[in-house]
């Protein structure tokens, strides 16, 4: 049985690795370390296809260490147990470098698997290197994940796929007998949704079809040959990130009638209720905000209720939640508001505190005038009273703007009669 293509040109050394310059190029940050052979364990998170297995199979080869490998979908705690077991008798007798221990999808590990991990990484027996294609915030266990750094890979962009299908024609053994000409590749890139490894099968299928040596790839040719199942719901490839933006677009959208078709068409494909509860998390506060603040708090109640109760049941609270995110009234303006403040803080760097706001905890401190002239709020009338609470360059800068929703027309009203015209409310 032949190696299907995306195998026969996987890059050996990293002057072959196409993209993600950011970890790997002239300046990355893993290149120095894995030329010198000083690997700290690590977590390579980033969607499907995009090289993780690649630069682990490099960076092992490349700092020539003993290279073990697991799936977190076929290997329990015993498998885990046996390969750190080996790799600790391993372990000087080859060389002098501890041996690296691949985990594909590491996120799929359950929390006693990861905590038979933490052993070998902390004491150095193995180096760790996952694979995951979620966020490993949310699915490596904290001990873990204090012990790696997180790098992060990113999507294919057109020229790097492009470079890859060039490859593939110049230099794979099959491939490079047929005379192929790119002529156009819109097609070809839009069904892979910009996983490499997808792109190589399609290709292949495609030059396999045809049966000539002589082969002109047009997105016609491409469209005509190669039928996209778009029933079928691939939770760890692009549909999985197609399917929940148009959740959570129809969530926002305000159409409950979307949302609970994307969210069955998830559910029917397996996918995690975790991370199906985590987005309406998110979209609680950055599309619905202050103007329905209790939809945060049903969120958050949706995501624990089924991480306790898992599925089947936990569908129906999934669509009760998805529900009510999409009838709630709408209004992005505390998201809008933060993301202006991180901008204002980039801009202009660590402003000095106000003195009258910073806190006098020494008598040196209030010999300097911190804390002085500051006028505590509930000493006044409806505990307010007009003072500065922004550093003296950004004085009387409006950062939260509120929407149009009805609550937050009565917040708008609350702030103009305490501000005046100091904030133009």
């Amino acid at each position: 049985m032949s190696e299907p293509l995306a195998e026969r040109i996987r890059p050996k050394t990293l002057k072959d690795y196409i993209s993600q310059e950011h970890l790997v190029g002239e300046t990355g940050v893993l290149t120095r370390q894995i030329q010198q052979g000083i690997i700290p364990s690590l977590l390579l998170w980033g969607p499907p296809g995009t090289g993780k297995t690649t630069l682990a199979n490099i960076i092992a080869t490349t700092s020539d260490r003993p290279f073990y490998t697991l799936s977190a979908i076929s290997s329990g705690v015993k498998e885990v147990r046996e390969v750190i077991q080996r790799a600790k008798q391993d372990n000087g007798l080859f060389t002098t470098k501890n041996p690296i221990l691949f985990i594909d999808e590491i996120h799929r590990f359950s929390k006693s698997q990861q905590d038979s991990l933490l052993g070998a990484v902390e004491k150095g027996w193995v180096t760790l290197i996952g694979a995951t294609t979620e966020n490993p915030s949310f699915e490596v266990i904290p001990a873990l994940l204090s012990r790696c750094q997180v790098y992060i890979l990113n999507p294919f962009g057109k020229e790097d796929l492009v470079k890859l299908l060039q490859r593939a024609i110049k230099e794979d053994i099959k491939l490079s007998k047929k005379q192929i000409t790119l002529k156009e590749t819109e097609a070809l890139l839009k069904l892979s949704g910009g996983d490499a490894r997808k792109l190589l099968n399609i290709f292949e299928l495609l030059i396999n079809s045809e049966g000539t040596e002589k082969i002109e790839i047009t997105n016609e040719l491409v469209l005509s040959r190669v039928h996209k199942n778009t029933v079928l719901y691939d939770k760890t490839g692009e549909q999985h990130y197609d399917i929940i933006s148009a959740f959570i677009k129809s969530i926002r959208g305000s159409d409950p009638n979307g949302a609970v078709y994307w969210l069955a068409r998830m559910i029917e494909g397996g996918e995690d209720v975790k991370f199906i509860a985590r987005r309406m998390l998110i979209s609680a506060s950055e599309d619905i905000g202050i103007a329905n603040p209790t939809a945060l708090v049903i969120a958050t109640n949706t995501f624990q209720a089924v991480t306790i109760i898992g599925y089947p049941e936990a569908r129906i609270i999934l669509s009760q939640c998805a529900v009510y995110l999409a009838t709630s009234p709408k209004s992005n303006a505390s998201y809008m508001a933060i993301k202006k403040a991180q901008a204002i803080v980039r801009e202009t760097g660590d402003l000095t505190v106000p003195l009258h706001l910073r806190n006098a905890p020494t008598k040196l401190m209030k010999d300097l005038g911190y804390g002085e002239d500051y006028k505590y709020s509930h000493d006044y009338n409806h505990n307010f009273v007009a003072q500065e609470y922004l550093p003296n360059e950004i004085s009387n800068t409006k950062i939260y703007d509120p929407g149009r929703s009805p609550r937050e027309k009565s917040l708008r009203d609350f702030l103009k009669n305490r501000w005046q015209d100091k904030y133009d409310y």
